[in-house]
C-alpha cells in the first residue's frame, strides 16, 4: 500500500512539472505574440483577425472549449498584455 501511494505521488509530481512545462510555453508564445500584433500595421492586423474569426466560423457555438478558445483569441488580438 506504501508502494501504490508513493507511486501515485510521484507521478503527480511528474505531472505537476509538465503542467508547469505547458504554461511556461504558452505564456512565453502569448509574449511573443502579443510583440509580433504590435508590430503590425493596421491593415495587417484587421487581416490577421478576418482570417482567423473566419476559421473560428466553422467551431461549434455550443461548444464550452471553443468559447474559451475565442475568449482568449480575443484577448490577444484585441486587447494584447502591456
Amino acid at each position: 500500500m506504501k508502494n501504490l501511494i508513493a507511486e501515485l505521488l510521484v507521478k503527480l509530481a511528474e505531472k505537476e512539472a509538465t503542467v508547469k512545462e505547458q504554461v511556461a510555453q504558452i505564456e512565453a508564445l502569448e509574449i511573443v505574440v502579443t510583440a509580433l500584433i504590435r508590430k503590425l500595421d493596421p491593415q495587417h492586423h484587421h487581416e490577421i483577425m478576418t482570417t482567423i474569426d473566419s476559421a473560428m466560423a466553422h467551431v461549434a457555438d455550443d461548444d464550452d472549449d471553443a468559447q474559451l478558445l475565442r475568449d482568449h483569441i480575443d484577448r490577444l488580438l484585441r486587447h494584447p498584455r502591456h
